[in-house]
């Protein structure tokens, strides 16, 4: 008989992170996530999970909970996984918002449906790699804590740094840039995030004076207002640095307008903000039409979505860039398997799907 989804639960965890983490939008010192599992009728299940960020998303654990178990997840019960198209249209005609419940579900649906191919999920999506290289966040702090977590990671072997900035005025932030990038030395690739931190001006005048100095700042991340697009059009056509939207870009229609300002050179995709993997994959169409490269990267999340992000970035080639470091800043993860850390390097599973143990199950 044709698989058809049987039952779905969601269930909450809350894990310590082994050093707070801090940007210009939020200080974490727990990690809050929710973790939805999909049955279906042959007793497969697909593993999905929505990070609560309502600062960034507005979706909160009892909001995703609601959405997850009186809304989207009764549609969904009796669906057929032959056809695929009709469950992830429900997911994203459900409701209106609500990104991080959807993508959620999402991802758990195509944990099934590559199961049933047998096949992990990056090579369903399309097989470009089955290894990829992740950043480390260096988070926001006094400029010594930072230097001494900067010089503690690039020792574990992290060749790419991300810093965040954005929570002091433009010129402090200048200035702690500059001692990391004294303290961890020319090699070392150095991303910058200011979490929508500055103003347009600061922007422009902080991201010049860096170029200026010589500090070979690889990137810099959403600088301005996530509505600020014509902020980010003036930061991206007055810097030589490239500038990557974040917070900017949550659906196809945000991309599309975006790219028509010229508001940036590099696009983040986050399966929180899109719902999940279909529709980052669409942004990720989008921009590879339009001759921009795509970073993907996550939330405060735990391995489960951290593995569907990697299956994700690992499948594409217009994936340049990577920020998958979340689920190593996890005291403990709340499921055995998926992807394998090492060090920088991360290995995708070859099992079926996103890879999870069975005991998890």
């Amino acid at each position: 008989m044709t698989p058809v989804i049987k039952k779905i639960s969601v269930s909450e965890a809350a894990v310590p992170l082994k050093r707070p983490f801090k940007t210009a939008l939020r200080t974490v010192t727990t990690a809050q996530t929710l973790i939805v599992k999909v049955t279906d009728s042959d007793g497969l299940v697909g593993f999905g999970e929505a990070a609560p960020t309502p600062v960034i998303t507005g979706d909160s654990a009892s909001s995703i909970k609601a959405a997850v178990q009186e809304i989207i997840g009764p549609q969904l019960i009796g669906k057929s996984l032959v056809n695929s198209e009709d469950i992830k249209a429900t997911i994203d005609q459900a409701m209106i918002h609500n990104s991080s419940p959807k993508a959620a579900l999402n991802i758990a649906v195509n944990d099934l449906i590559a199961q049933h191919y047998q096949a992990p999920l990056f090579q369903v999506l399309g097989g470009y790699a089955d290894q990829i290289t992740t950043d480390y966040t260096v988070s926001v702090d006094t400029t010594e804590h930072m230097i001494a977590q900067a010089r503690e990671l690039v020792a574990a072997g992290f060749s790419t740094l991300k810093i965040k900035v954005g929570n002091d005025t433009e010129t402090i932030d200048v200035e702690k840039v500059a001692a990391i990038r004294k303290a961890v030395g020319p090699s070392i690739k150095l991303r910058l995030d200011a979490n929508q931190g500055w103003h347009p001006k600061q922007a422009v005048a902080a991201i010049n004076r860096m170029s200026e100095m010589g500090l070979a700042i690889e990137l810099v991340e959403q600088p301005v207002l996530a509505t600020d697009f014509d902020g980010m059009a003036y930061v991206t056509t007055h810097t030589q640095t490239m500038i990557m939207a974040d917070e900017s870009i949550f659906s196809v229609s945000d991309a599309q307008r975006l790219i028509k300002r010229h508001g940036c050179d590099l696009i983040n995709l986050k399966l929180m903000k899109a719902g999940g993997i279909d529709n980052a994959l669409k942004i990720n169409t989008l921009a590879e039409a339009a001759g921009i490269s795509c970073m993907v990267g996550s939330m405060i999340e735990s391995s489960v979505s951290v593995t569907a992000a990697a299956h994700l970035a690992a499948a594409k080639k217009n994936v340049k860039y990577v920020d998958l470091d979340a689920s190593m800043m996890f005291s403990k993860n709340p499921v055995a398997g998926g992807v394998i850390n090492q060090g920088a390097k991360l290995l995708l599973p070859h099992q079926p799907g996103l890879g999870f143990a069975k005991s998890s199950r």
